[in-house]
């Protein structure tokens, strides 16, 4: 029996802010930063492949990456990875995406997901997905995930839930979107955080093609015909040759900015299943296991003497890291990059923007 359920993996990012081990050749999300084996990639398909079949799993993602892409996960069928020349956020590649499926399957339902989430406890998760993707396949709304603060986070993004008014769907309450918030400084973050109306913005998505392509063509008119006016070359040798054309000339918009801000249809269900995108070093450190002095340590030969609150990582397992009175600091080894640097994210973003400035631009 065809299953009208599919799953877009968004897989094009960079990860410049797990730099060094994230560079632009192998960036995070082909990445095992976790230690678990499986690089964030395989491990969103493994998780998405428990509630919809493996061939109806698309995963959008750079040229530059196809190869990576083939290695690490060679059940996606090819036709099934689709290759973007340019990086042009996300409303594009979700276009490409919509409008590719729509010509396979018009009755599909999809859940849009990044490449490179942390999900804690995966039963939840599944079980939280699988309501909302069913719900999706006749109701006319957009769907987000919106995940139960635990902390006044600046790292992420927020939306305000219209609390007043609840839908219960198979236990789980859905809500009318208020306003979406982008990331907020700390102060903002309380206030956010204290009202019990905003919800993390977990940046999973939930729909049919028919609702989201309606809407690409009312709010993204130009992108939306870009991609409907190839249709007839998806899934033929004409493909890539049309869709490259298309984002050379394809705006950089986010799908949230783009669709969901200005949507009436914007839905948003509440949901607590141990998320975070692992956008940092830092976001790292909260979630890794840490040893007895507080450190998160991630290679195998280490020798850290009075070292304290600490990342230590080395990307090369036969390489011995000696690590000596560092408090709250970064140390991260890779074949050609050696970083110390104190755990402030800032620092991070400022080391990788002058990189290219004094002229080690190949480095990222």
């Amino acid at each position: 029996m065809v299953s009208n359920k599919y799953c877009i993996i968004m897989a094009g990012g960079v990860g410049s802010r797990f730099w060094p081990v994230s560079r632009n050749a192998h960036p995070k999300q082909f990445l095992d930063l976790l230690g678990t084996g499986k690089s964030f990639l395989q491990a969103t398909v493994d998780r998405f492949s428990k509630i919809v079949p493996v061939e109806n799993i698309l995963i959008v993602t750079s040229k530059q990456y196809e190869s990576l892409i083939a290695e690490q996960v060679p059940q996606i069928p090819k036709e099934n990875v689709l290759l973007e020349s340019l990086k042009r956020n996300t409303a594009p590649c979700i276009a490409y995406a919509t409008y590719k499926l729509f010509k396979k399957n018009p009755d599909a339902a999809v859940v849009v997901t990044p490449a490179d989430h942390l999900i804690l406890n995966e039963d939840v998760f599944l079980e939280t997905v699988g309501c909302v993707l069913e719900h999706a396949c006749t109701s006319d709304a957009l769907f987000t995930l919106g995940i139960k603060p635990t902390r006044p986070e600046t790292q992420y993004g927020y939306i305000q839930a219209n609390k007043s008014k609840a839908e219960v769907i198979k236990g789980h309450a859905c809500y009318q979107v208020k306003t979406f918030t982008e990331k907020p400084d700390a102060e903002m973050a309380k206030v956010l955080f204290s009202s019990g109306e905003f919800l993390w913005n977990s940046g999973i998505f939930v729909w049919n093609l028919k609702t989201i392509k309606k809407e690409l063509e009312s709010y993204l008119p130009d992108i939306a015909a870009s991609f409907s006016d190839i249709a007839e070359y998806y899934y033929t040798d004409k493909e890539q040759e049309k869709v490259d054309d298309v984002y050379s000339g394809c705006a950089s918009i986010s799908i949230d900015y783009g669709v969901m801000e200005k949507t009436s249809l914007c839905k948003v269900f509440e949901a607590s299943f141990g998320w975070s995108d692992l956008g940092t070093w830092e976001s790292l450190y909260a979630q890794g296991a840490k040893d007895s002095n507080g450190n998160l340590i991630n290679t195998e030969k280490v020798m850290a003497e009075g070292v304290k609150n600490s990342i230590v990582v080395s990307a090369d397992r036969d390489k011995l890291l000696v690590v000596k009175g560092l408090e709250n600091y970064i140390v991260v080894s890779t074949r050609d990059v050696l970083l110390v640097c104190p755990r402030d994210e800032k620092l991070i973003k400022a080391l990788t923007a002058d990189l290219a400035i004094n002229n080690f631009g190949d480095y990222l």
